[in-house]
């Protein structure tokens, strides 16, 4: 069982959320800490759903999703602040997003992640997965 979230942590959909914010939670992340402005903002542009934790003002958590709304749907960037962390909200967020409104149609939902346990927990397999990647800044190195 999840610890008790924080009380003064809220949910909500990006409406609200400025990539000022966004950026200082991937400042946090050993895979987020090249991102740049402007290109959280045209990240946020494109993205179909975005779920936010707030304590007040603050954005302490976020995970978006890249989807059809029918057969697939792709979580991308859970990341809980720090200070944050430990209390439910990264699970909060992958609950909101499997539960969704807008995603109630998608058959499967898929991520890549470096922590395979917490999403496990979630009901995640990897036993089905296969997948390859093709990475713009390796292909540049090689040509």
């Amino acid at each position: 069982m999840p610890p008790t979230l924080k009380t003064t942590v809220t949910f909500s959909e990006k409406k609200s959320l400025q990539p000022e914010q966004l950026m200082t939670l991937f400042q946090q992340a050993p895979w987020a800490k090249g991102r740049t402005l402007n290109d959280a903002r045209d990240m946020l542009r494109h993205t179909d759903v975005a779920l936010c934790a707030w304590d007040g003002d603050q954005l302490v958590g976020f995970g978006r999703v890249l989807t059809d709304f029918v057969y697939r749907a792709t979580i991308w960037d859970v990341i809980v602040d720090e200070a944050y962390q430990k209390q439910g909200i990264g699970t909060e967020i992958v609950q909101r997003i499997l539960h969704h409104p807008r995603l109630k149609k998608v058959e499967l939902f898929w991520l890549c992640t470096r922590r395979p346990g917490f999403y496990e927990k979630l009901g995640f397999s990897s036993k089905e997965q296969t997948g390859m990647v093709w990475n713009r800044s390796q292909q540049a190195k090689s040509e």
